[in-house]
């Protein structure tokens, strides 16, 4: 038998979305460094392009960064072909959808253009992305997709659009869980709590210092605390975990 490493993801191929910065950053590095191959893909091009030669080089595998705008099925589509096509291979075995954006605003000054941008981000990308690897994790027998939602899920104030973006995320993943197990294919949500991350160094200190108070282990999160669950996720070892809903929060949300 093949003795590899716990987690060891040599020979994986893993597309990973909002990957310039962030919690999507944290996660391309982390399966980086268990050897996963990666096509990383955000609408900020040039940043993510410097981010996969900075990984290829650290980490001695393939990495490709290319522009997606994930709220678009077509732009989803092209960002999938060019990256299989650069990196190789003609399909993936690990999903991250990670790309979103917040426009927080109370529902009585929420516009249109607040809740269909969040809504098309946040939910339309990941049936977008989704879409493209699903075939090719059927025809391998099989595959792992990621979906990051939010404890905002739950609700939260000033965020009608976001909320309703993640619940989405959280009853695709189990849906699609429940149609993908008998293929080998695992699919998770992870909803990280308050991340030490561009998107919450925004939110005024006032506020920060009121979330960190509520936090039972007293302090933000990390970026590598989402990855670090993300890399396991996508490893042999969480081959029988599906349709779950797992809190990284520091037990903020428990």
């Amino acid at each position: 038998m093949e003795n590899k490493k716990f987690g060891d993801l040599s020979n994986r191929y893993a597309i990973v979305t909002g990957s310039a910065s962030g919690i999507g950053l944290a996660i391309a590095h982390r399966l980086a460094s268990l050897g996963a191959n990666l096509i990383l893909g955000d609408i900020r091009v040039e940043e993510v392009k410097k981010v996969a030669e900075e990984i290829s080089k650290a980490y001695g595998v393939k990495a490709v960064g290319l522009f997606v705008n994930v709220a678009d099925f077509e732009s989803s589509k092209e960002f999938y072909q060019k990256g299989v096509t650069a990196i190789g291979v003609d399909y993936v075995d690990i999903l991250v959808n990670n790309a979103g954006i917040n426009r927080d605003a109370l529902f009585t000054k929420m516009t249109y253009e607040q809740w269909d941008e969040v809504i098309k981000v946040d939910l339309y990308s990941v049936f977008n992305l989704s879409k493209q690897v699903v075939d090719g994790m059927i025809k391998r027998n099989y595959g792992r997709i990621i979906n990051i939602s939010s404890m905002s899920w739950l609700g939260n104030v000033g965020q009608a659009n976001y909320a309703a973006a993640k619940a989405g995320v959280i009853g695709f993943t189990k849906t699609l869980a429940k149609e993908l197990a008998r293929y080998n294919i695992t699919v998770n949500a992870v909803c990280p709590g308050f991340i030490d991350t561009p998107m919450t160094r925004a939110v005024p200190e006032k506020v920060r210092q009121m979330f960190i108070s509520r936090i039972p282990m007293g302090r933000i999160g990390k970026p590598e605390d989402i990855a670090n669950l993300i890399a396991f996720l996508a490893s042999e070892e969480a081959s029988y975990i599906t349709g779950e809903v797992i809190n990284v929060s520091g037990g903020l949300i428990m």
